[in-house]
């Protein structure tokens, strides 16, 4: 589940000889020979990502789509109301003041320490939504881990232990929700099968919207 990405679109040539990816401003184009297979589109897509992020980042950055303005409010995935950010100059490199709904944020890296409290605040609060999404769902998992990548939202490994991006706390409830049941899903199947879609649908009707969302909305200057 890749990150930072608009949809990309596929198109199928007949006088293609080879996978060609294209990354412009405006969209990523993916030209498939007639007769490829949709693993071996799978596997080409899940080798060129790290490439299709920097590139695309760059060409956003060329067009001058990148607003470098630091954020007055932050909408967190968990809470009703977006929290109100003051920076001004203190000791901590973060305050969050829950009772006013506020955050205070130091003057000297205030895009890093930004940053900072979003991980914090998601090693804290993903865990217990997986938790609680697993109860509702009655899908079981392992161990929770919460990291930083670059390349994905989430993972499920063989045991059955489950890593989620702490970037989804910056998404509405819904869309973290998808991914959470997307890698819960992977505990009854380990593939993208048609039971695999099934099964997720069966928990979160509205997947397709879902999964769209999560591809189109870019993440903030300041969290890249």
């Amino acid at each position: 589940m890749t990150p930072n990405l608009p949809e990309i679109q596929i198109t199928h040539h007949a006088r293609a000889t080879r996978l060609r990816l294209r990354v412009e401003p405006t969209q990523i184009r993916l030209t498939v020979p007639k007769f490829c297979t949709k693993r071996q589109i799978q596997d080409f897509l899940q080798q060129s990502e790290q490439w299709m992020i920097e590139t695309w980042h760059k060409q956003q950055e060329k067009v001058g789509q990148v607003d470098r303005t630091l954020p007055v409010e932050l909408k967190l995935f968990n809470l009703e109301q977006p929290l109100e950010i003051k920076y001004q100059t203190q000791k901590n490199s973060y305050l969050f003041d829950e009772k006013n709904h506020q955050l205070l944020i130091s003057d000297r890296q205030p895009e890093s320490y930004l940053k900072a409290f979003v991980i914090a605040y998601a090693k804290h609060y993903l865990p217990i939504y997986l938790q609680y999404v697993s109860f509702e769902t009655g899908l079981e998992f392992g161990e929770c881990a919460i990291r930083q990548l670059k390349t994905r939202w989430g993972s499920c490994s063989a045991k059955h232990d489950i890593m989620l991006n702490s970037g989804l706390v910056l998404f509405p409830l819904e869309i973290a929700r998808y991914v959470v049941v997307h890698e819960l899903v992977h505990t009854k199947h380990f593939d993208h099968s048609p039971r695999f879609w099934t099964e997720v649908e069966k928990h979160d009707a509205n997947y397709k919207s879902h999964r769209k969302t999560l591809k189109m909305t870019p993440m903030p200057w300041w969290w890249n």
